[in-house]
């Protein structure tokens, strides 16, 4: 079921799609720290803007639900770059959009697409990297995280203040266009489970949802299917409002909002293969449980905090980058390998819409417990914090009863630089 690619086109390979889905999350993650500007520049309250921020994830909920029913019907290249670009084009709908109406909508699309594009990253990751270096190279796709966290994200809020909210928008929709000329070049076919699919007559299916419905009468799939759900749920009831909250109670002002994902990102571009390499190395899922006990504190930290200065505001939010952030290396490597090889597409699609209707369920819970005062300051963050928590323990809990499938396989002798 694996191509085998030399390290240095491997190497290229994991370095593209990093690329891709760095547009994909500093798309989904630049409406948080927005968050104070959009909700002067439109006159909406916390709970409106966490709608325009849940949108993207029920739309991305909705489309990998679709995509289940065909996305090991296409090799994956095309199907990967066709997504791709209209993703860019929903982003650049954003940017231009007229009013809070129209961009929740367009924010709507471009999570249809952003949805099946992230489930392709991680497929295109399984089908290709032995299970043994699949934890190292998510670490390094991960990296799409740090650099938007580093680079992205404030370099938009940036052009934000001196250029106008729509801007950042139109600078993803630019680099969607530089990605997919790189994707064209760099990206392998990949046909094997469709001649997999042709061989074993299921291409031959009775109706659309026959591979969803052969991924969820596996017991292992749905483990892991909720395993995922509350990995996302524990983190997304706090991550969409932590900007609001530091402009709001701990007293950071919206131009120093840059520091807190420059000093996060920072962090996690040098944690982020560590972790991937430790998971590897240790055990998937131990290192998985040592770093989801660890971000146990941040969570709490990061929601009880009051007014504080820069410098601690910082610590606390970039050990949060880290560690929540963090559980997600050995958690996809954990998830992925979960699946039947011949199924992972439409199990990839269908955990992309468990994750993103777990983020929206979140983000929207999240918005109807908080509210902001008439001093502009966010109040029960401490409780959506003890949400988070919990969910946090469940998944620790919950993570040995998951069966990884091609932990055994054979891996060619080539290694990840």
């Amino acid at each position: 079921m694996q191509t085998t690619l030399s390290p240095q086109r491997e190497l290229y390979l994991l370095l593209t799609l990093a690329g891709m889905q760095f547009s994909h999350i500093l798309d989904f993650m630049i409406m948080m720290p927005l968050g104070p500007i959009l909700i002067k520049a439109f006159g909406i309250g916390t709970h409106e803007f966490g709608l325009l921020v849940a949108s993207y994830s029920f739309s991305a909920a909705l489309s990998g639900f679709l995509a289940a029913t065909f996305i090991d019907r296409f090799e994956r290249k095309r199907l990967m770059l066709s997504v791709f670009g209209l993703f860019g084009l929903a982003t650049l709908a954003c940017g231009l959009a007229p009013g809070y109406a129209t961009l929740l909508i367009a924010r709507g699309f471009a999570g249809v697409f952003g949805g099946v594009m992230g489930a392709m990253v991680q497929t295109i990751v399984g089908d290709v990297i032995p299970f043994a270096r699949r934890a190292k190279a998510g670490g390094i796709v991960a990296t799409a995280f740090s650099i938007s966290t580093i680079a992205g994200v404030p370099l938009s809020l940036w052009l934000a203040n001196h250029l106008g909210w729509r801007t950042p928008f139109m600078l993803i929709a630019l680099l969607t266009v530089l990605f997919i000329i790189v994707g064209m070049r760099i990206l392998p076919e990949l046909r094997h489970h469709i001649s997999f699919s042709t061989s074993s007559g299921q291409a031959k299916r009775s109706h659309p949802f026959s591979a969803m419905f052969a991924v969820l009468r596996d017991a292992n799939h749905l483990r892991a299917l909720l395993f995922s759900a509350l990995i996302i749920f524990s983190g997304f009831t706090v991550i969409p409002y932590i900007t609001i909250y530091a402009v709001g109670n701990i007293g950071i002002t919206q131009h120093e909002i840059p520091f807190i994902y420059l000093a996060g990102g920072a962090a996690t571009l040098i944690t982020a293969r560590l972790i991937g390499h430790w998971a590897d190395l240790r055990g998937k899922i131990k290192i998985y449980r040592l770093v989801a006990i660890g971000a146990l504190l941040p969570l709490f930290v990061v929601t009880h905090i009051g007014a504080s200065p820069l410098w601690l505001w910082l610590i606390c939010t970039t050990v949060f980058f880290v560690l929540v952030s963090g559980r997600m290396i050995p958690a996809m490597a954990i998830i992925t390998s979960a699946a039947q090889p011949k199924l992972r597409g439409t199990f990839m699609s269908l955990n992309a819409t468990v994750q993103s209707f777990a983020m929206g369920s979140a983000t929207t819970l999240a918005g109807f417990i908080i509210t902001q005062n008439s001093a502009g300051q966010i109040v029960d963050y401490g409780l959506v914090g003890y949400v988070a928590i919990a969910g946090n323990v469940l998944a620790i809990l919950f993570v040995s009863s998951i069966v990884m499938h091609d932990q055994h396989a054979s891996v060619p002798d080539v290694a990840l630089k």
